[in-house]
């Protein structure tokens, strides 16, 4: 029973995190169809903005895809993973919300990781970060090569997570949110 309660509650999850992955690229297209109505026109800019939210939905699809198959693991430059999302991320999150990343973008730092569930990890983390500040403050990104893993220190300037939830925050299905 407590088994089967576990898979209904990661059901849930995979059911409400696919609405949120879809959420992103999905707003973001539609601001952009509104917008080029309002401008009577195109920009390169808008046509190349409206293109990563394409791709992104084609990501987000793949990752749904792989969900319950064994990952395949490449060495990849995390740095770039990481300014990748983040660029990504910036133009589609409130100005009021500031990212640094400390680490150089032409430091490489490599591991071996599947990129599209690593970059689905690091934006799930800033998307729940900007909720936590309530779309102001920052996040701050620093990657670290050690002897034989690689830190990554995301820190926010949110309320935090109390104490007494540290324990069930990786629970499938876990939420602080109202909704």
């Amino acid at each position: 029973v407590a088994r089967k309660a576990e898979q209904n509650q990661v059901w849930v999850g995979l059911a409400k995190e696919t609405a949120h992955q879809l959420g992103t690229p999905l707003s973001s297209l539609m601001a952009w169809v509104e917008l080029l109505k309002m401008q009577h026109a195109i920009t390169t800019d808008t046509i190349i903005e409206m293109e990563k939210d394409v791709d992104r939905l084609q990501t987000v699809a793949e990752r749904f895809s792989k969900i319950g198959s064994q990952a395949t693991l490449s060495k990849t430059n995390i740095t770039d993973l990481i300014y990748n999302s983040i660029d990504y991320l910036k133009t589609r999150t409130s100005q009021n919300v500031r990212f640094y990343i400390l680490t150089p973008h032409d430091v490489q730092i490599f591991a071996p990781v599947n990129q599209q569930l690593f970059e689905w990890v690091i934006e799930n983390i800033c998307r729940n970060a900007v909720d936590a500040m309530m779309g102001k403050g920052s996040i701050t990104i620093n990657i670290t090569d050690e002897l034989k893993t690689v830190s990554i220190d995301l820190t926010d300037t949110g309320k935090g997570i109390p104490k007494s939830k540290f324990k069930t925050i990786f629970n499938p299905g876990y939420t602080s949110k109202q909704r």
